[in-house]
């Protein structure tokens, strides 16, 4: 079974960090899905996303523009309908395309592009969390908090659980019904799953994967490193601060995220079969990545919101049945860049005239192994700041950049762990200051900060007349039960008979 353009499966977790992935060096966390795609496909090992947070990274990723380009500030803001996303270009490319899973859309639009949506959203679609610069020292109550950190271990049951397998079930349902119904027509499949985000949660079986005693701790503990001031607020909003967590602790929970991956593993697979069962395989594309990564106890932070490596690199995974051989990518290279790579996927690598500017670029060239480009952009705008940051990532060295707070620099080539901040030696005074000039030249810092807090007023201000109102964006799944199984459109014989695969 064949079409003319390569089908696209796009999977995503959610704050899954490559560093705790076998096909990125980790040793003991068990993967052989993901493994298998790693080693059929093109891993590249330095992917980040360009906003350390869910909704500003998936906006980006779905525009390819960059957070202050859409005003994607925070979990909580709007992702504008005039946007195009890559769900829009491929379904003007004749894509059918179709969302299973979380994607965080903020507002009214709930599709962006897709044409189809299986489930709701495992988050809310209002404008209850938004990040407060006019209280910077106020926790707010719909924040992490460190008790997901503390009662980590095994769950029959969890939200985040019955999600997954909704999305996983629709997901595959989606594949044999196209099979059936159109195979010929190329598809756009996002499968996003939430796991293994916090709840540090995991079922008994994929908990017993791991042994206690075999648990890797973190490389930079608390305190063996200088405190930048961002990573100190952060540690403050969610707890961390107040805490001193035993080895034990600290240990559980990241056992509970290992059998997490171990379990979005299993789910790969079975999209996997899926996909090879209703005979897709040969002529699809699968790319596999996250949102952003997770500190996981890394000098005493959790969750995401940094720019930090465990935080800002995600895994990408782009695996294709011909085309490009399998291999690893060493340039630096973000989220914002699949909107072109996609699109390009499905023009046969000819690239658009895009009816508005983006900031992505293709990551085709790095996929035939000519010559790509060597860099990510980041832009931060939500909680533990009252300032934008910034982050230029350029070959092997980093730049972390606000106003306000000391800045950062780190030769990642040689210091991986970033425990070693160049900004202030001299031999490197004449690289850092020249990055400073670029993003004071790139950016007009008070005026984004204006727009910032005007954004997040409105929200503060608008969010309670809407819960006051009872008006909810969230999206509504339906379907037709006069459409489902065995009803009297048609003879029951031939009705049942119509819906095998393959026919008999």
């Amino acid at each position: 079974m064949a079409t003319r353009k390569p089908n696209l499966l796009l999977i995503q977790a959610d704050q899954l960090a490559p560093q705790f992935l076998a096909a990125y060096g980790h040793p003991l966390v068990k993967t052989p899905n993901i493994d298998r795609l790693a080693e059929q496909g093109v891993v590249f090992d330095a992917a980040y996303t360009n906003a350390p947070l869910c909704a500003p990274s998936r906006f980006v990723m779905m525009s390819g523009r960059l957070p202050s380009r859409i005003a994607a500030w925070d979990n909580a803001v709007e992702f504008s309908s005039e946007i195009p996303t890559f769900a829009h270009y491929l379904s003007a490319e004749g894509y059918r395309t179709c969302l299973s899973g979380k994607m965080h859309f903020i507002g009214p639009d709930q599709l962006h592009g897709f044409g189809e949506r299986l489930t709701t959203d495992v988050y809310p679609a209002d404008f209850t969390w938004h990040p407060e610069w006019d209280r910077p020292n106020v926790k707010l109550d719909w924040y992490h908090n460190m008790e997901v950190v503390t009662k980590a271990g095994i769950c029959t049951r969890a939200m985040y659980m019955d999600y997954d397998d909704e999305v996983i079930f629709r997901a595959k349902r989606f594949l044999f019904d196209h099979a059936r119904e159109d195979p010929e027509r190329p598809f756009l499949l996002t499968v996003s799953m939430i796991q293994p985000h916090d709840p540090y949660l995991c079922r008994e079986e994929h908990w017993n994967l791991y042994r206690d005693d075999e648990i890797d701790l973190p490389r930079v503990p608390l305190g063996s490193v200088e405190e930048d001031p961002h990573s100190a607020r952060l540690r403050f909003s969610y707890g961390a601060s107040e805490l001193d967590l035993e080895e034990e602790t600290i240990r559980d929970a990241r056992h509970a995220y290992y059998g997490s991956i171990s379990d979005i593993d299993d789910r790969v697979g079975e999209l996997l079969n899926a996909l090879e069962g209703a005979g897709f395989r040969d002529n699809t594309i699968v790319v596999f990545t996250s949102d952003h990564g997770d500190m996981l106890g890394e000098r005493g932070m959790w969750f995401k919101m940094s720019f930090l490596e465990n935080s800002s690199r995600v895994p990408l995974i782009i695996s294709g049945p011909s085309g490009f051989k399998s291999g690893r990518v060493n340039s630096a290279v973000s989220l914002v860049d699949l909107l072109p790579t996609l699109d390009e996927f499905a023009r046969d690598g000819l690239a658009r005239d895009y009816p508005t500017p983006i900031e992505g670029r293709s990551l085709l060239p790095h996929l035939s192994r000519s010559k790509g480009h060597d860099e990510v952009f980041g832009e931060y705008f939500a909680e533990g700041t009252t300032e934008p940051i910034y982050m230029i990532r350029r070959g092997g060295k980093k730049l972390i950049y606000s106003e306000n707070d000391p800045t950062q620099y780190y030769d990642l080539t040689k210091d991986p762990l970033e425990t070693n901040n160049l900004a202030l030696n001299a031999d490197f005074q004449a690289e850092v200051t020249d990055l400073i000039g670029e993003i004071e030249n790139r950016y007009d810092h008070e005026a984004l900060i204006k727009r910032v807090l005007e954004s997040q007023r409105r929200r503060r201000f608008l969010k309670n007349i809407m819960r006051d109102q009872s008006i909810s964006w969230d999206y509504q799944h339906v379907e037709n039960g006069g459409d489902a199984y065995i009803r009297n459109t048609m003879p029951i014989y031939q009705l049942e008979k119509k819906s095998r695969f393959p026919q008999v």
